[in-house]
């Protein structure tokens, strides 16, 4: 990420709606993980940092007191009440904040995460203010996941076609890509680790209706991106994925380093 690039509203502007269609959900056996790794029993409290649509807020929650979801999109926060209200989840509260302004008198957490969610921030900024808010046997978790696969090479190529060879991010773009090296940003912040574990890969069968919502819900194709294009755009995807009803797609496995103020 460039120097040059920064953050707007309108990030993942139209995207909330397709999001929880459109990625595919983690897997059961990621709390689990979470659970033992840590030994979660119900008790202290979850920070999601960059919580979407409280795509891991939610499966984590019923391992805490009280799950804290936080962002900076509105709408993500409102299809995320809508969701655990459809699943009866409660313990959750969903605070529209930018990562930037932690700790925002949030108080202490057991567990903070970032779930494809750390390299929008301020990363410096963001791990030292999390540094402070975890209790001593507190950590921070870092999700490498990914939640959308590329069934198909037309989708790239007709992104491309219409929005340019530079990968879009809000109003800017990121042609060198999305930042690395986050390890030395959580050390710089006073972090010890990290302690890994991973969860095993999986396929997924997406069909058509998922794939054109997996799209969308990305930050490089959000609707608004498109302008009066998107619905052209969309049908022009539909024609190219047809006659395929369904794809078949193997997700990499996911891996969480884990990170504490002292000696893990």
């Amino acid at each position: 990420m460039t120097d040059a690039w920064e953050w707007d509203p309108s990030l993942y502007s139209g995207s909330a709606r397709y999001y929880a269609r459109g990625r595919v959900a983690y897997p059961a056996e990621l709390p689990a993980a979470f659970a033992a790794e840590l030994g979660l029993d119900g008790s202290g409290r979850l920070l999601d940092v960059g919580c979407g649509p409280g795509s891991l807020t939610l499966p984590l929650a019923g391992l805490f007191e009280e799950a804290v979801g936080l962002d900076a999109d509105e709408d993500m926060l409102a299809e995320a009440a809508r969701l655990a209200a459809d699943g009866g989840i409660g313990r959750c509260r969903w605070v529209h904040r930018r990562a930037e302004d932690l700790p925002a008198g949030l108080g202490r957490f057991r567990l903070v995460t970032f779930a494809q969610s750390f390299h929008w921030f301020d990363r410096p900024r963001v791990a030292a203010a999390v540094h402070g808010m975890l209790t001593p046997e507190g950590a921070c978790a870092h999700v490498h996941a990914s939640t959308h696969e590329s069934v198909h090479p037309v989708i790239a190529d007709l992104v491309r076609e219409y929005l340019g060879p530079e990968r879009r991010a809000g109003r800017g773009s990121l042609p060198d890509g999305l930042p690395s090296g986050e390890a030395e940003v959580y050390r710089a912040a006073g972090f010890a680790g990290p302690r890994r574990f991973t969860v095993p890969g999986r396929e997924v069968t997406r069909t058509v209706d998922e794939v054109v919502a997996g799209v969308f819900s990305l930050s490089s194709s959000a609707p608004h991106l498109f302008g009066e294009r998107r619905a052209g755009f969309e049908a022009e995807l539909r024609r190219r994925l047809a006659p395929a009803e369904t794809f078949t797609v193997r997700l990499p496995e996911i891996a969480v380093d884990l990170w504490f103020t002292r000696g893990c």
